[in-house]
């Protein structure tokens, strides 16, 4: 039976925050926002019904605090929590906490989460359903025993050289390491190692084929708690800085129908083997002869959520929220359509040349208008770009009916965009779309490290 709620105290800040708080209300549901010190004057803070502090700037004394965060939810009465992305998003505990109080987790099982967070679990569990993945190499055996130095190094020079360590518990490229040839491999894994237990608290890592230049393409899942699952196309997330994402477009210039339709069952097969059911994304990596693996499944909504929406027409968070409360979704695979083409930049506040954060106080904020241009943003004129948090101040995001017509839009809404007062990428992206071989679609997750 679908589980009615009134109440969604939001777990997060910044335009996500504010996107899910619309949302809501569009539901006809009331929200709390939580907010740290350094956020009083937020506008996700302004937005909400209700609104609670939950601690000093840090992120660990505040948006990371799960008793702060279900305090919050326990004194305003809250029935239901979205994590929205980042921080304690794709935390099963959390999950876990929420479901023991009785809170509607909006987002997927504390168990689909725990399953697809450790990468090595992860590859094992789509390795059953047929999913293709790398070649690699567990560290430990079956019954926990490290595997031998000798033993290690004899299955990587198997695979081939270059191979990449990763971290089992993470991501954003801490704990990760492209080994080049047999001598650097035990010094690097040790520092893979530290590095993973200092960001994640876990050492745990493995090694895999290194894939040479290859595109990242991912692919949008939503799925209901009646085991229905469909995909909405794909989105290429290539353009990246230190496995950082800065821009993103849908549909890829890389991709064919067939290849669209082998990679889509393959995402719908990866969610179906934890029963997934609400949205998500897959992540592949695709080579030069168009070999797709999966890389990891993150159990959140992204960043780069807006170009599904808008070259498919779902909007994505309220699936999210109807579905969390029971309800099936309406769309069958045979309606989805990919309508045009969408394209979103990540404005931060950084220096466009050597990428240093810039944080400060906004002194004018001018975004950009018109048909087919979309902003989502908690930034105005006088408002601070905290040192503490992520340095994003807007997503942009254009619409057209062809990818060239999209690459222009975007120009020129870059182009109309004012921000004083602190640096930022804007520069970076319009030098991106002015490159001949962004415009060609011939590009890599390797495209920065020789473009900048």
């Amino acid at each position: 039976m679908p589980k009615s709620i009134t109440k969604v105290l939001i777990a997060n800040r910044g335009e996500i925050a504010l996107r899910i708080n619309r949302a809501c209300h569009e539901l006809g549901l009331s929200t709390v926002a939580v907010y740290s010190t350094a956020d009083a004057d937020s506008l996700h803070v302004k937005f909400a019904d209700e609104s609670v502090c939950i601690g000093p700037p840090q992120p660990r004394e505040s948006y990371l605090n799960i008793h702060a965060l279900l305090s919050a939810a326990e004194v305003t009465g809250a029935d239901a929590v979205h994590p929205g992305y980042g921080f304690l998003s794709e935390n099963a505990q959390f999950a876990r906490a929420c479901a023991d109080m009785g809170l509607l987790f909006i987002g997927p099982s504390a168990d689909s989460i725990q399953r697809m967070g450790n990468k090595i679990q992860a590859k094992e569990t789509v390795a059953k359903a047929g999913v293709p993945l790398l070649p690699s190499v567990k560290l430990a055996s079956s019954d926990g025993k490290p595997v031998s130095e000798s033993d290690v190094k004899a299955q990587a020079k198997e695979m081939g050289y270059p191979v990449l360590i990763k971290a089992a518990n993470g991501g954003g490229g801490r704990g990760m390491k492209i080994v080049r040839e047999e001598s650097e491999l035990m010094k690097l894994l040790e520092i893979a190692r530290s590095e993973s237990k200092a960001a994640f608290g876990s050492d745990e890592v493995f090694i895999e084929k290194y894939c040479v230049e290859p595109r990242h393409i991912e692919f949008q899942i939503l799925g209901d708690k009646q085991g229905h699952l469909i995909h909405l196309g794909e989105r290429d997330c290539s353009i990246q800085r230190r496995h950082q994402k800065i821009l993103e477009e849908t549909p890829s210039p890389a991709m064919t129908p067939q290849l669209r339709e082998k990679m889509g069952a393959s995402a719908i097969a990866a969610a179906s083997a934890v029963d997934y059911a609400t949205a998500g994304t897959i992540e592949f990596l695709v080579d030069k002869d168009k070999n797709y693996y999966f890389l990891e499944m993150n159990t959140r909504i992204q960043v780069e959520h807006p170009i599904t929406e808008m070259v498919t027409g779902v909007d994505l968070l309220r699936e999210q929220i109807l579905t969390a409360m029971g309800e099936s979704l309406k769309i069958k695979q045979k309606d989805v359509v990919m309508k045009g083409h969408s394209i979103e930049c990540r404005v931060t506040a950084e220096d466009p040349k050597t990428f240093a954060p810039s944080p400060g106080r906004i002194s004018l904020f001018h975004p950009p208008m018109g048909y087919g241009v979309r902003l989502e943003s908690t930034a105005c004129s006088d408002y601070f770009v905290s040192p503490y948090y992520d340095s994003m101040i807007s997503k942009l995001i254009v619409h057209a009916d062809t990818r060239d017509l999209a690459i222009a839009k975007m120009r020129e809404a870059l182009k109309e965009f004012v921000i004083l007062g602190v640096k930022t990428s804007i520069p970076l992206h319009l030098k991106i779309l002015d490159s001949q071989d962004f415009r060609e679609g011939r590009y890599t997750t390797k495209f920065l490290e020789t473009f900048v």
